[in-house]
């Protein structure tokens, strides 16, 4: 996510702090300060604190507020300090929260947000309109995600952060050109691409457009696809948009779980797991809605149009204006193991941007497995079990993985491009779909997809790993 200028998000906490309903009245003797209407603070009232410069005054506030203090203001106040342009109040507002909490942390909000999700969810009944109030300032269409929508949230309202960009404001691409390999002069063989094969229909996506974008929605092979790309967890999934009938029109919300992008669908503007294709906040909650991922490979332009002469490619017409270089985008965020915005764990089995192939079932939705792809071109052959689900991994040369269903099959010999053997010396074939027998027999490919190491952790924190 790229974070727009502070001035402007300053500005629209200003405005929503002015136009917030004031509950601080004055005591009968003025020197007192200002007290409480109420025992129980309405949410918006802690953003009318923020009006008081004057450090008696805030302590003043303060005071009163410890007097009538609910866990559930943790999670307002610590947001707040994030935004607010007046600096008198969000150094009181530290001192103050390290006064509550016996916490020493100081002025650094990530530590204060990690804090904070690591104890029970303590939440007022109107955080989430507290949330629609903030943000609706920055974006009016934020207010549909939060607004009255409390009791739909199936994840930590207060674990979702804002990105720093408006709804789509990160544009996706929308039925985008394509070009045909030999047109697609502007890509060196070494470019990294995602590549996708649906219905005989070879796609390929480079990371140097898409992390731009961070979404595609096209039709391949006949099926509709929103392609998400997580560049902060560096995650690409394909998922078919199309439910039980219904065609949902996704969207990047400018909003974030655990450092994973959420997704919303433009109908109801309910927010969706990135990771899980399922929606976790709005009217869409709980009503058995999942889309299905489809198979992905992380390859370089050459192997991919190597084995794929007649695939298509994006091309650089996309309508908007940006260095397509490869390595551009985010060059700064790859360049380092230091992330954007943090999560509940600290995790150093891996360093945090290792990459890590992760599978998941929906027949064993409480088994994840991640598999270090350092370890997998060590071993490019390698097998293993996801709940129910026997898995067969082969990583070619490139440093390519693809996931299968072996039904039992043990495969001996991989010569690390398209060829074979099993133990019982048939010969296979390896496609983007299935592996082919000599003998007509096939196994199907099974969806799987690379991450970084933190944000697989971040979204399945009981995962097993394989290193």
């Amino acid at each position: 996510m790229r974070l727009i200028g502070k001035l402007a998000v300053s500005a629209a906490l200003a405005t929503v702090m002015a136009a917030a309903p004031v509950t601080l009245v004055p005591a009968q003797n003025a020197s007192s300060g200002p007290t409480l209407v109420e025992a129980e603070l309405p949410l918006t009232s802690l953003l009318a604190l923020y009006r008081v410069r004057n450090p008696q005054r805030l302590e003043q506030v303060f005071q009163t507020l410890e007097e009538n203090w609910s866990d559930g203001y943790y999670a307002p106040l610590i947001e707040t300090t994030a935004f607010t342009s007046n600096w008198v109040a969000r150094l009181a507002t530290f001192e103050f929260l390290e006064r509550m909490s016996g916490q020493s942390l100081g002025t650094d909000s990530q530590a204060w947000f990690q804090w904070l999700w690591n104890r029970p969810e303590a939440i007022t009944a109107d955080y989430a309109d507290f949330k629609a109030l903030i943000y609706r300032l920055v974006d009016p269409r934020f207010e549909t995600y939060f607004s009255g929508r409390s009791d739909s949230a199936r994840i930590r309202l207060d674990e979702i952060r804002w990105g720093g960009v408006v709804q789509d404001g990160i544009p996706p691409l929308r039925n985008p050109d394509m070009l045909t390999a030999e047109e697609a002069d502007y890509l060196d063989d070494s470019n990294i691409v995602f590549g996708l094969e649906i219905n005989g229909d070879a796609r390929a996506y480079p990371q140097r457009v898409l992390a731009w974008h961070e979404m595609f929605v096209d039709t391949i092979g006949g099926v509709e696809i929103a392609g998400v790309y997580c560049t902060l967890c560096g995650t690409v999934i394909p998922y078919r948009t199309t439910v039980d009938g219904t065609n949902h029109v996704m969207g990047t919300s400018g909003f974030l779980y655990r450092s994973n992008k959420l997704m919303y669908d433009q109908a109801t503007q309910s927010l969706w797991s990135t990771m899980r294709g399922e929606p976790v906040v709005g009217p869409l909650v709980d009503q058995g809605i999942r889309m299905e991922w489809e198979p992905v490979v992380t390859t370089t332009w050459g192997e991919w149009k190597r084995r794929h002469p007649d695939t298509q490619v994006l091309s650089l017409n996309t309508g908007h204006t940006r260095d397509y270089g490869e390595g551009v985008a985010y060059n700064r965020y790859f360049a380092t193991d230091e992330l954007m915005f943090n999560t509940p764990f600290n995790n150093d089995d891996l360093l945090n941007k290792q990459e890590v192939l992760g599978l998941r079932f929906p027949g064993a939705p409480d088994d994840q497995l991640a598999v270090d792809t350092a370890f997998l071109s060590e071993n490019p052959i390698y097998t293993a079990e996801v709940g129910f689900q026997q898995i067969v991994v082969f990583t070619d040369s490139s440093g390519a993985n693809r996931v299968y269903d072996p039904q039992e099959v043990v495969f001996a010999h991989y010569d690390g491009d398209a060829s074979i053997v099993d133990v019982d010396g048939v010969a296979w074939t390896l496609s983007e779909d299935a592996l082919t027998a000599e003998d007509s027999r096939t196994l199907q490919r099974l969806p799987a997809h690379r991450a970084f190491w933190f944000g697989w952790h971040a979204a399945f924190p009981e995962t097993r790993l394989v290193m």
